[in-house]
């Protein structure tokens, strides 16, 4: 039987820590503190609007019509496998004025993967997504939130900043209501933060888009009172920059 020396197991004590560690920097009050480009911490006075997972043709035209109605821009973090299925869709959002975002190719925690399975995983969902929507993605949101070495590195190559959020709706839940996610999105960091919500219910509860679709009007009512304006990733200022 052969052991591994103290000096094996620090090197891969190492890697693994270097592997895992940007996962640490999540969703957090933490992560707005001491990484708040990762978390997507913008310009005060700014919200960035942002949705995950589609495109999706039972859902997303239905958000493009009610983002239209209320003038916002958003940034649409796409699947690769969501855009072949429709990639008549994924050029609509773009056309429509949207920004766009790599979400993966499939929805898988990166964390799960070795590096070379997540870079492939980016570099199939870029080439997809930028050819649907003749976009170079400029922004890259791991699934479920969770970074890794891997990933971060893989979508830097491609040109793309990773940015998670600060705020969310939870509106993938079972028990959301449009309500529950005009709470739970003015709960955290808004001011200059980023919102994270769903156009698809492709990882979520079957139909709880509805609930997300109904609440955008009631946090238009919310961010008005608040003198907040809403856009795109790239109108955000993050790192002190704006398109």
């Amino acid at each position: 039987m052969k052991y591994v020396g103290a000096a094996g197991l620090a090197g891969a004590g190492a890697l693994a820590v270097l592997h895992t560690a940007p996962a640490l920097g999540g969703v957090s009050p933490i992560g707005v503190r001491f990484t708040p480009a990762l978390v997507g911490v913008g310009r005060r006075g700014h919200v960035a609007l942002t949705f995950d997972d589609g495109p999706d043709a039972a859902s997303t035209p239905r958000f493009l019509d009610t983002l239209a109605d209320l003038g916002w821009h958003a940034t649409f973090f796409m699947l690769g496998e969501m855009t072949r299925r429709d990639p008549g869709l994924a050029r609509a959002v773009a056309d429509a004025g949207h920004e766009i975002g790599v979400h993966g190719d499939v929805h898988g925690n990166m964390l799960r993967r070795t590096p070379r399975h997540a870079a492939d995983d980016i570099a199939r969902a870029h080439e997809t997504i930028t050819g649907a929507t003749g976009v170079e993605p400029r922004w890259f949101r791991p699934p479920f939130g969770i970074s890794s070495y891997g990933s971060l590195r893989a979508a830097r190559r491609l040109g793309m900043t990773t940015v998670l959020w600060t705020t969310w709706g939870r509106d993938w839940r079972r028990e959301a209501t449009p309500a529950s996610i005009v709470a739970d999105v003015t709960r955290r960091y808004v001011d200059g933060g980023t919102v994270l919500l769903h156009d698809s219910d492709c990882t979520s509860y079957p139909g709880s888009w509805h609930s997300t679709l109904d609440a955008l009007p009631r946090l238009a009512d919310e961010f008005d009172a608040r003198a907040l304006v809403v856009g795109t990733l790239g109108a955000h200022g993050i790192g002190g920059r704006a398109a």
